[in-house]
């Protein structure tokens, strides 16, 4: 059985227990950055535009 620690999933650096699943305040805020400027996005279809329906 082998002992792996988990790497921080911005850097690659040990996770620390403090900042879990990062490594520092540092990567968890690149990632909090990257969410908000919609550098994530979750796959499926394109959302219908909202156009309110004339009638």
């Amino acid at each position: 059985m082998t002992n792996k620690t988990r790497k921080c999933p911005m850097c690659g650096k040990p996770r620390s227990a403090e900042h879990n699943p990062f490594c520092s305040t540092r990567c968890r805020d690149r990632d909090l950055l990257r969410w908000l400027d919609d550098g994530y996005a979750v796959p499926g279809p394109p959302a219908p535009p909202n156009n309110p329906s004339e009638d």
